[in-house]
């Protein structure tokens, strides 16, 4: 037991994931069975089991290549499945990992038609408004189709026979197997690029389903609408539509229709230019006409065979014209001297000279009583002032102090002192006089006995 190696079981199952990845039928391997317990993630992967009659396997295929799937799985589809089998190592249960996936069987075929149609239809792939209009008169024609087999035949004889001058660039492709798309695809896209077409055919003969499938991949359709050369899709069916026809600018049922859409005809062409020249003609022969005999009318006409006299009449009128202009502007050059006379004479009785005289006497007059107002206003404030100050004179503490009187303040002259109370012994005080000012200090203070009793005594100042 010490010998022996004991794996783990997640050894054990990397150890197997490890063989059956080494394995080169399991690495690449192609199966087919029905689809069973199918879920498509939120993630976009799938999940599903395939089985067949007497066994089952889980399989998945991640969201990376079930994008280009040309359909959508379902419960209950036949398919043939390309992947590899490996080993889920956290469950220890061996699975096919899909990479690639189609249809089984010529039911499935029409299940994946529907499928792409309805999901290009919705995207508006197929909408009219995207439809261009084919060139009238297209100078070049590009044909994407087999360089072999009756399609292409009879594209390019329909072609010479319709308009010989047209230019016809042959892109040859594949239109049968699983590189027929991509083949297609690249013709389209370069045909766009070189930039020499007018028109792009891009179609092939009849055949089966499976044959014809190659116009039914979304890549092909997703070409031909990208296209910015207008395309006809000429695949030969009437009775049935590939995905190409409905992507397509214009459909056509066979080949050869095709390429009688795509260019007119010459023979038809010169039979409606014969047709426009002789209309040009007549036309031109009926205009001819009309002038000749208008051109007559004219040299019949008075105008021309007596131009004088037109001429007369209007030199006539022009003097009668003239005449009334002169008797008019006379007329109203009397009536407006009149008219003036008669506003001069009204001006005349209305002048202002008079008013004006008279106003600046009424001013002279007002001018003189106003100077005789002034001066007795004036006379009267000088006496009224004169009262006023003499009274004012009378009323003036300088006067009292003339008498004998002063008045006392405190040391900065801001208050007036009127009683004991208001200093104190040591206060310097100011003593206005009539002719100065002393400036003295309190040494003693003695009040009224009369006003106070007994009164308060102290040294004098």
């Amino acid at each position: 037991m010490a010998d022996r190696k004991v794996f783990s079981i997640k050894d054990l199952n990397r150890y197997i994931r490890m063989k059956l990845d080494s394995d080169t039928v399991l690495s690449d391997v192609w199966i087919r069975g029905e689809i069973s317990n199918f879920t498509h993630h939120g993630s976009g992967h799938m999940y599903f089991t395939l089985k067949d009659e007497s066994s089952r396997i889980k399989a998945i295929m991640f969201a990376s290549h079930n994008q280009r799937l040309p359909f959508v799985p379902k419960e209950g589809s036949r398919v043939i499945a390309r992947g590899n089998v490996t080993v889920y190592e956290r469950d220890g249960q061996y699975q096919f990992y899909a990479t690639h996936m189609q249809p089984d069987g010529i039911g499935s075929l029409y299940l994946a038609y529907e499928q792409l149609k309805k999901k290009l239809e919705q995207e508006g792939l197929f909408d009219q408004g995207r439809k261009r209009p084919l060139p009238r008169y297209p100078k070049c024609i590009g044909v994407v189709t087999s360089p072999t087999g009756a399609a292409v035949r009879d594209i390019l004889i329909t072609l010479h026979r319709r308009f010989p001058q047209v230019e016809i660039v042959l892109y040859p492709v594949l239109v049968q197997g699983k590189t027929a798309a991509p083949s297609i695809v690249k013709a389209i896209r370069n045909l766009n690029v070189i930039g020499e077409a007018d028109v792009l055919i891009v179609g092939r003969g009849g055949g089966s389903l499976e044959e014809l499938w190659a116009f039914n991949e979304e890549a092909v359709a997703r070409a031909i609408a990208e296209s910015d050369i207008p395309v006809i899709s000429a695949v030969g069916h009437e009775t049935d539509f590939t995905i190409a026809d409905f992507a397509a600018d214009l459909r056509a049922a066979t080949p050869t229709a095709a390429a009688e859409l795509a260019v007119p005809s010459s023979a038809e062409l010169m039979s409606q230019l014969r047709q426009q020249q002789r209309l040009l003609r007549q036309g031109l022969q009926r205009r001819a006409q009309r002038g000749r005999e208008r051109l007559d009318a004219l040299r019949r006409s008075p105008a021309l065979t007596n131009p004088r006299r037109p001429l007369l009449q209007h030199a006539q009128r022009l003097d009668m014209l003239q005449q009334r202009l002169t008797r008019a502007l006379e007329s109203k050059a009397a009536r407006a001297r009149d008219r003036q006379a008669v506003l001069h004479h009204r001006l005349e009785r209305h002048s202002p000279r008079e008013g004006v005289i008279a106003a600046r006497q009424r001013a002279e007059s007002a001018k003189r009583e106003l100077a005789a107002a002034m001066r007795a206003a004036i006379g009267n404030k000088r006496a009224r002032f004169a009262a006023e100050l003499k009274a004012l004179d009378a009323l003036s503490p300088l006067k009292v102090m003339a008498r004998g009187y002063s008045l006392v303040y405190d040391e900065k002259e801001q208050h007036l002192i009127k009683s004991l109370g208001e200093v104190q012994l040591g206060d310097l005080v100011v003593v206005k006089l009539a002719d100065g000012q002393l400036d003295c200090q309190v040494w003693g203070m003695k009040e009224d006995a009369k006003e106070h009793g007994e009164g308060r005594s102290g040294t004098g100042v």
